[in-house]
């Protein structure tokens, strides 16, 4: 499962996020930057406040890449009760004596290595985040001016990100100003953890007050513990995880979802000179989508709300993510192949009944050459698990849920 993580900047704000359902409050000061560290009195306050209703995390603060200096302000936020110390893994300095100067620590709370994707991040120091005893990484964003997380990691590194958390036994956590559209993107990766501050606070943005309407949108966009019971592999890893089959959906009235002329470089072909470097292919896709009871834009709810609505929509992102995805899994021979993938893929939604797709290679030769096939849900829905092994091993591999206390 996926737990929501809220940052607060104190006991009011907390009580907030634990109202509107948030799985974990962290406590950070935006004003001071990405980590921000609020002071240790309000930190006391805060979890006494909650009085165990839902654990804790706090950041150490921007900290020079020091031991002495890093362990000093861990050990600070450690003594103040808290589940979980977040420690942000910076440019500059010695990183890796940090961390292993932090391994004593890691013996009386959970500590989570930050990342910032917007800094190159050094994703080798996983295994060493792992050997020092870190409960868990993050991969956030440093400079929330210049970008979200989706500006500086493309879906396949962040699932590269993902995967390589759970084989060094840390749970994978995600953060970086994403918003609710992000939310059903990021989901088909299986993070253990995502974390907003931005989105929870509306129009002031993530230096103002966070609001109990903004953190419910985001709360119901994310599966609560038990919701994926009985979905098989395939239909979490690939399709709009969170997004429930709506039983009341009219069968008769549809949605036509398209992408068109979506050109990737892709290592394609059946030939061995085709192996040493991608070329460019185009992809058309449409999809035919049952539509949902629920309004789309939220009209009906108490406020109106267009992220609650986002819950009943299959977006072209899913579909563009999909084929990044499968583009960056490795060497494909055929475009017959790559197009029964895909389609499968979104087939994979249980709201698509039907999807067509064009797969052209652009520089194959005179003129353009490729497939075009359609399929429906009896056709090709039950070879998407067998046609994406890769891919549902990242649901297999190291813990399966986020952090608890």
């Amino acid at each position: 499962m996926t737990l929501m993580l809220a940052s607060v900047t104190g006991p009011e704000e907390a009580h907030i996020a634990l109202a509107g359902g948030a799985d974990i409050i962290d406590l950070k000061d935006p004003a001071r930057g990405a980590l921000g560290a609020v002071e240790a009195g309000v930190v006391r306050a805060t979890v006494a406040a909650l009085a165990g209703r839902r654990p804790i995390s706090a950041v150490t603060g921007e900290v020079p890449m020091q031991p002495a200096s890093v362990v000093a302000a861990a050990e600070s936020v450690a003594d103040t009760g808290v589940d979980y110390v977040k420690q942000g893994i910076f440019p500059g300095g010695d990183a890796e004596a940090c961390i292993r100067a932090l391994a004593p620590l890691a013996e009386r709370v959970r500590l989570v290595g930050v990342l910032f994707a917007d800094r190159a991040p050094n994703l080798s120091l996983l295994s060493l985040l792992a050997q020092a005893g870190f409960h868990a990484a993050m991969l956030d964003t440093a400079d929330k001016t210049d970008g979200w997380l989706l500006d500086h990691m493309d879906l396949p590194g962040l699932r590269r990100f993902v995967l390589a958390c759970r084989r060094h036994g840390l749970v994978p956590g995600l953060a970086g100003a994403l918003e609710a559209p992000d939310v059903p993107r990021v989901l088909v990766l299986a993070p253990g953890v995502l974390g907003f501050r931005g989105a929870l606070c509306g129009e002031a943005g993530r230096t103002g007050r966070i609001e109990l309407e903004a953190v419910r949108a985001i709360r119901a966009l994310i599966p609560p513990e038990g919701a994926e019971a009985g979905r098989e592999v395939d239909y979490r890893l690939l399709a709009a995880q969170g997004y429930a089959v709506d039983a009341a959906a009219d069968p008769t009235r549809s949605d036509r979802i398209f992408v068109r002329d979506f050109v990737l470089p892709v290592r394609i072909g059946a030939y061995a000179r085709e192996r040493d470097a991608p070329q460019p292919v185009r992809f058309s896709v449409e999809a035919l989508v049952a539509r949902s009871a629920h309004p789309i834009d939220g009209r009906g709810s108490t406020p109106p709300s267009t992220e609650l609505g986002m819950r009943d929509v299959f977006s072209y992102d899913l579909i563009r993510d999909g084929i990044r995805m499968l583009v960056d899994a490795g060497h494909v021979s055929f475009v017959e192949t790559l197009a029964e993938r895909v389609a499968a893929m979104v087939l994979a939604h249980p709201r698509v009944a039907r999807v067509s797709v064009q797969v052209e290679k652009l520089n194959a030769g005179p003129g353009i050459v490729g497939v075009a096939i359609e399929r429906t849900r009896e056709t090709a829905g039950a070879r998407a698990s067998q046609l994406f092994p890769q891919m549902a091993a990242l649901a297999s591999e190291g813990p399966g849920g986020g952090p608890r206390s």
